[in-house]
């Protein structure tokens, strides 16, 4: 099969198009032929600096397509069937072995390419939200790196849920496509100070509830912005940034910060579930997949110098 590997991390050029063996099914997995790879924050990352746990590294979490081999101790996939799927790496290739238990079935007609998107992002989004940020109707949210996955994600989400939504971009021309989204106010990180705009856009109250995917210094900033006992839930280093937090500026407010991450339960009933609720509300039209751009899998080095612009809105795919 074709994938795009690379045998030392850096920059995306490090990325080739090689043929490489195709994958064994494991008894409780299967193969897909992958029609769709959604690239994450992770894999950006990973490329950048992370372990090389295969040589070539295939890097990847998530991707989608159809069910070509059933390992012989999984009874409930079958060959044909379209899933959406997470696994630590391997997403960057013409076909995929998963474990059963990380596929999600597609509803018939609904786009491949937008079911890709959805276990990671919406699911960390969800999180983020209600499972660590306990996000009641009336309170006030702020998404930083709204224009992300998570971003998108977690605006329709908290949205949805009764919020007002503040999130943090690096333009106006992203903020006002967040708008049709449920964004009520947008504040541009490059030309404000991200925790004043806050509290002149909630009349000196602060947020209740702020998700942060960016880290670095972002995260002092997300502090900074909270409420009377607000919480951060802390989901990512897509700044690429040492995490910088003075614990004491949470004290005076009895402010709270939960560190999260989707991948420690991603295999749990709760989680499983709530993926499969997300994947069937976006079929239905409840929940809206942004696509920005699509490349094919040959130029996934472009793709991620693109992603790594920080101009796209929503996710960047990849098709073999």
């Amino acid at each position: 099969m074709k994938a795009a590997v690379y045998y030392e991390t850096g920059s995306p050029d490090v990325l080739k198009y090689e043929d490489v063996a195709d994958p064994v099914c494991h008894p409780k997995g299967v193969v897909i032929r992958v029609e769709a790879i959604s690239i994450e924050g992770g894999d950006t990352l990973n490329r950048q600096g992370g372990a090389l746990v295969t040589r070539p590294h295939i890097v990847g979490y998530q991707a989608a397509g159809e069910i070509i081999e059933v390992g012989a101790e999984v009874t409930h996939l079958r060959v044909g069937q379209k899933v959406a799927t997470v696994d630590a790496f391997g997403s960057h290739a013409e076909l995929r072995a998963v474990p059963a238990r990380n596929c999600w079935p597609i509803p018939d007609g609904f786009d491949v390419r937008k079911a890709a998107v959805i276990p990671v992002t919406f699911g960390t989004a969800h999180d983020c939200l209600f499972e660590f940020g306990r996000l009641k109707a009336g309170e006030t949210v702020l998404v930083q790196a709204g224009a992300s996955g998570v971003g998108v994600a977690a605006i329709q989400l908290a949205k949805r849920a009764g919020a007002t939504v503040l999130a943090t971009a690096s333009s106006d021309s992203r903020l006002e496509a967040l708008k049709p989204l449920g964004l009520d106010h947008g504040i541009n990180y490059r030309t404000d100070e991200v925790p004043k705009a806050v509290m002149r856009l909630t009349n000196n109250q602060g947020a209740n509830l702020v998700v942060d995917s960016v880290g670095g210094p972002t995260l002092q900033g997300s502090i900074l912005s909270l409420a009377y006992r607000g919480r951060v839930s802390m989901v990512g280093a897509a700044g690429r940034e040492p995490m910088v937090v003075d614990v004491a500026s949470m004290m005076g407010g009895n402010r709270s910060l939960s560190g999260v991450f989707l991948g420690a339960e991603i295999t749990t009933d709760r989680v499983h579930n709530n993926i499969q609720a997300l994947i069937d509300d976006a079929a239905k039209g409840d929940l809206a997949v942004v696509i920005d751009r699509e490349f094919p899998l040959s130029q996934a080095a472009q793709a991620h110098a693109y992603i790594e612009s920080r101009a796209a809105v929503g996710r960047v795919i990849l098709t073999p």
